[in-house]
């Protein structure tokens, strides 16, 4: 693969071409079989689903399979019998050829580098889709078919869905598009008419547990990342690489004092976000959303498993019922607008994480004191 930048891959972990086994979606993969199985194979596919949970890794599961199934139409050799499986063996030519980028039967739309300064475009333009006339205009070599994948679509903008739409519009013959999306309901309605829809899933905690093991066979699997990634694999490697989890419970702890938080710990927190651009206020300010979120869930619904131990205990004191966790929605809200206005004005980082800390203070204050313990 390139060093260059790629959109569709997440630093330090391999590009989802790589992965080898595919873990929990066996129910997508089934429905892919049946179409191919029974000549009904449509042209496009958009691949919902949360960010992360391996959309990407499907697409190219599918893509190897089809590049590297028998010839679509019957050969001299009779009707190949019936795909029981997309797997493809990791020797496979097309499976080498697709890790190296070379195979002439795929082709990727993903934001493109810019020349100038080095850096990845933030959106996928009309220019990148134009280049589908000559990957269709050339012919057709192996099998027949030619795949697409698009990763993801919710990036291009809207000259490049509007040439995209033509193309699928009009397919040519044996091919197959692959449309990745995060977020389906954004996507041009005239696009998601000419798709079929596979609803990925967020993984299972074992599925999630071994995928991650898969991506990075040297990380230990910490158990609270099975809570804070929500079924993404993608997610919970990121937070693994990062230390995320370790941030997380420096915020379960913080907030185990309060109403009155530990001011040095506080301000540990709040140096340790860092610069803005190196993405660690970033990741600290979802974080505490996500903390937020999930105190304010716990005063209306049982609590699921814990992200950092001594959670369950933090959530029982600070949101003992409804009100408090109405309370609580309303300071998450307030504290995220917050968050995006800080970052839009460039505020210092460490002003910004003690300024959210001192209303996560004021709003438990509040509680308790309704509470009587306090």
């Amino acid at each position: 693969m390139s060093d260059l930048p790629q959109a569709d891959r997440i630093a330090g972990l391999p590009h989802p071409c790589e992965t080898e086994h595919l873990f929990g979606h066996d129910g997508a993969c089934a429905q892919v079989l049946d179409a191919f199985n029974g000549d009904r194979m449509h042209h496009a596919w958009m691949l919902t689903g949360p960010k992360g949970i391996g959309k990407a890794s499907l697409a190219y599961h599918i893509s190897r399979f089809l590049l590297a199934a028998e010839p679509a139409r019957d050969s001299l050799f009779g009707t190949p019998p019936p795909a029981t499986s997309l797997s493809v063996p990791a020797d496979h030519p097309v499976a080498r050829r697709i890790r190296a980028g070379s195979e002439p039967g795929l082709c990727i739309l993903r934001r493109p580098v810019d020349d100038k300064t080095g850096k990845l475009k933030t959106v996928i333009p009309v220019d990148t889709v134009r280049e589908l006339r000559r990957f269709f205009g050339l012919s057709a070599g192996g099998n027949g078919r030619r795949v697409v994948i698009v990763d993801c679509i919710d990036e291009m903008n809207a000259n490049a869905a509007n040439a995209l739409l033509k193309v699928l519009e009009e397919p040519p013959q044996e091919a197959v598009l692959l449309l990745v999306t995060h977020q389906p309901s954004r996507i041009l309605p005239t696009i998601r008419s000419r798709c079929r829809t596979l609803a990925c899933a967020p993984l299972s905690p074992d599925d999630l547990e071994r995928a991650f093991a898969q991506a990075l066979p040297d990380q230990a699997f910490d158990p609270g990342l099975n809570a804070l990634a929500a079924g993404s694999v993608g997610r919970a490697a990121e937070l693994s690489l990062t230390g995320g989890a370790d941030i997380y419970r420096a915020i379960v702890n913080l907030c185990q004092g309060l109403p009155q938080m530990d001011r040095g710990a506080l301000l540990k927190l709040a140096h340790s976000s860092g610069r803005a651009a190196d993405g660690k206020l970033e990741q600290l300010l979802d974080l505490l959303d996500l903390f937020l979120a999930r105190l304010a869930r716990a005063g209306v619904s049982a609590p699921g498993q814990e992200a950092a131990s001594g959670e369950v205990e933090v959530f029982a004191s600070l949101c003992p019922g409804p009100a408090a966790a109405r309370i609580w929605a309303d300071a998450q809200l307030e504290l995220s607008q917050r968050a995006r206005q800080g970052k839009t004005a460039n505020l210092d980082p460490s002003s910004l994480i003690l300024d959210i800390g001192l209303k996560i203070e004021e709003t438990a204050s509040k509680i308790l004191r309704e509470k009587g313990l306090s």
